[in-house]
């Protein structure tokens, strides 16, 4: 684990599935941005908001009818991954901004990953799970380092990057214990 997922992890409750939100927390951004900031931002949120639904649908895909303790971890991470979805729409819609129209391609990409490594067993499943929450934290650090983003959204982007890292270590551990 890099230095930059463990500050974020110790500073994030991950336990927390899906957090609370207020009308309030909703507000209109990027007024008074450059267009080359507003650029930047758009860029990352498209990137981040595509990125969560195929992992949300990685775990849609992977989930059996069986009820295992890893079934149950999957929800849960499905659960996280949606959030994180949620989260990069409402950023979107707040910048002014609109999802990329070629995020469904994300979705079949999501679905040939969840589907072929279901089919394939438990150890493969986990281990995707890894592969792509690890791709995941990776990403976040660099957008959090190359973008300059409000307040608001850092914290929202450092959140979500702390409960990836928290899926790999649960990953990770569950891994050990099989």
């Amino acid at each position: 684990m890099d230095e930059q997922s463990a500050v974020s992890r110790g500073t994030y409750d991950i336990s927390m599935i899906r957090p609370a939100m207020r009308e309030a927390d909703c507000s209109l951004r990027g007024q008074g941005m450059s267009a080359s900031r507003l650029s930047a931002i758009r860029k990352g949120l498209r990137t981040l908001h595509t990125l969560e639904l195929m992992a949300s649908t990685i775990y849609r895909f992977q989930i059996t009818k069986q009820p295992t303790d890893l079934n149950r971890q999957l929800i849960a991470a499905m659960c996280n991954e949606m959030v994180h979805y949620q989260d990069f729409t409402v950023k979107l819609y707040e910048y002014g901004f609109r999802p990329c129209c070629l995020r469904w391609a994300y979705w079949i990409v999501g679905l040939a990953f969840g589907t072929v490594s279901r089919l394939r067993g438990e150890k493969a499943t986990v281990k995707m799970g890894i592969w792509v929450e690890s791709k995941a934290v990776a990403h976040y650090a660099e957008l959090l380092e190359r973008i300059e983003w409000d307040e608001d959204t850092r914290r929202v982007i450092e959140k979500d990057q702390a409960d990836e890292d928290g899926h790999i270590s649960r990953w990770r551990n569950y891994l050990a214990s099989a």
